[in-house]
């Protein structure tokens, strides 16, 4: 009894253990069989795409939200709409150094040439020179003068001084005059104001004396220099009262720069006509009344006039005018 009794235990052990064995053998076949089906090449390629996207996405969100210089570089518009940033404010001078290269390349109306002291024919009063001298003014009355220009509303205007008058070379001629204080004007010089004005010294319309100090200052230290303008203005021929073609006096008016020379075309060529202290160039005895002009500013510029004819105290005007300066 007690043999079958060991016996019995041992027989059903056995079959449990059997049973234990097989059940752990067929799960871990299952689980082999589940590898083999999970890493095969057909669920690789399933999920190839998934993990492309996914891998996209992770690196496009570092680049939105992490600063590189390759957004900058590739993408300048979104770094100028950004926060300012050491390299947007190297690239502002650049863009200012385009606009002016763009100014610089478009032509003005009346583009300046240099104003250096290549003016020849200049008199006492040259380009690029600054003068001291003293301000004063005067009654100017109808505006006329000495340069015989007659009557203007014009009342930037002033008279210069005998020396620097020169014959009548500083008629028309632009000045530039500035004050200690910084104020500063433009005349044209249609008067002489003979001694005792200086050297230097400018005798001004009250208006433009105003545009400097106060009139009851009546004098003041000042600087002034030739003024090139611009101006949409051409010049203007008069012939002086009584003038034929067998005698005539001849001025020109509006002119930029100081007139140099006046020359009229005669059957020898071009004969340079003398110039008086009233401002007209005299053909005593005619030669070249009548026909072609030649005027030369003080830069050596020429320009000639034809068609206008002998009709004395008429202004007539003309399509030229100098180049500024």
């Amino acid at each position: 009894m007690a043999t079958r009794s060991h016996r019995s235990p041992s027989s059903a052990s056995g079959r449990r253990r059997a049973a234990l064995v097989s059940a752990v053998v067929a799960v871990a076949v299952a689980l082999v069989a589940a590898l083999i089906v999970a890493f095969g090449p057909d669920h690789q390629s399933t999920a190839g795409p998934a993990g492309a996207t996914s891998v996209a996405e992770a690196r496009a969100t570092p680049t939105a939200t992490t600063p590189s210089a390759e957004p900058t570089t590739a993408s300048p518009s979104a770094s100028e709409s950004a926060s300012p940033s050491p390299s947007s404010r190297r690239s502002a001078p650049a863009a200012a150094s385009s606009a002016s290269s763009r100014t610089a390349a478009t032509p003005a109306a009346e583009p300046a040439r240099k104003a250096s002291g290549s003016a020849p024919l200049a008199g006492r009063i040259k380009p690029g020179v600054s003068y001291e001298g003293v301000a004063t003014f005067y009654d100017v009355g109808n505006g006329d003068g000495a340069c015989l220009y007659g009557p203007t509303t014009d009342v930037m205007t002033a008279a210069m001084n005998t020396t620097d008058y020169e014959t009548s070379k500083a008629c028309g001629a632009y000045i530039l005059v500035r004050a200690a204080s910084g104020a500063s004007v433009t005349v044209r010089i249609t008067n002489e104001c003979p001694l005792p004005c200086a050297p230097g010294q400018l005798d001004l319309s009250p208006q433009a004396f105003a545009k400097l100090a106060a009139p009851v200052t009546g004098r003041i230290p000042i600087t002034w220099s030739l003024l090139s303008p611009s101006t949409s203005d051409t010049i203007s021929i008069r012939y002086k009262t009584g003038s034929t073609r067998y005698w005539c006096g001849i001025q020109a008016i509006g002119h930029r720069n100081p007139l140099a020379r006046l020359e009229v075309r005669t059957a020898s060529g071009w004969s340079e006509l003398p110039r008086t202290d009233y401002n007209y160039f005299l053909s005593e005895q005619g030669s070249g009344c009548g026909g072609t002009i030649r005027l030369t500013d003080i830069y050596g510029e020429r320009l000639e006039i034809t068609g206008i004819a002998v009709r004395p105290d008429v202004v007539q005007s003309t399509r030229v005018q100098f180049a500024r300066h």
